[in-house]
């Protein structure tokens, strides 16, 4: 039987065994725990369930967000897309989920469907949506902001949301 002698740094082979596994860099713990924490909250107060973290949808959500351009990708209908941007080098998923969500106040129960004014917060409380992934970028100023540097939060979400003829049984009512 022959022995298996290691040659690759214990990091490499840990990050490679997370990478085919499906994982994502440790920081994206942290991150996860508080985009599901922050959206399962906001979700539950109108009757949609617990969302999971996409480690698919992770890397190329990081990858847009760290390109600092304030523009929605061209999802090719793969997945929803929510963003966010501060100069608040403070800003956190958390603020951008509660300014998504200060969008319900204006959502029209009796007539339910997409406005550009409400679709980041019926995105967030699809509930045919079951996945998140969320990326945090700090971009400098020049990117988004002529003299500002800014933080740049980009959701997507998988199954998307905001089809029309699905508003009724998708976005529910406060509890």
């Amino acid at each position: 039987m022959k022995k298996f002698r290691a040659s690759m740094p214990v990091a490499v082979v840990a990050v490679a065994v997370a990478t085919i596994l499906g994982g994502a860099p440790a920081h994206a713990d942290v991150l996860s725990d508080q985009t599901l924490a922050a959206h399962n909250s906001a979700r539950a107060k109108y009757g949609a369930g617990p969302l999971q973290w996409s480690a698919q949808l992770y890397p190329n959500t990081q990858q847009y967000a760290q390109a600092c351009v304030f523009a929605h990708s061209n999802s090719g209908g793969q997945y929803g897309e929510n963003l966010y941007v501060s100069t608040n080098p403070n800003a956190t998923i958390a603020s951008a989920v509660d300014a998504w969500m200060a969008e319900a106040a204006q959502y029209d129960y009796d007539n339910p469907g997409f406005s550009a004014a409400t679709g980041h917060f019926t995105q967030v409380v699809w509930k045919n949506t079951t996945q998140v992934a969320v990326a945090i970028a700090s971009c400098p100023a020049g990117t988004i902001f002529p003299s500002n540097a800014s933080k740049f939060i980009v959701a997507r979400y998988t199954p998307p949301g905001n089809y029309q003829g699905q508003f009724p049984q998708n976005v529910g009512r406060p509890v």
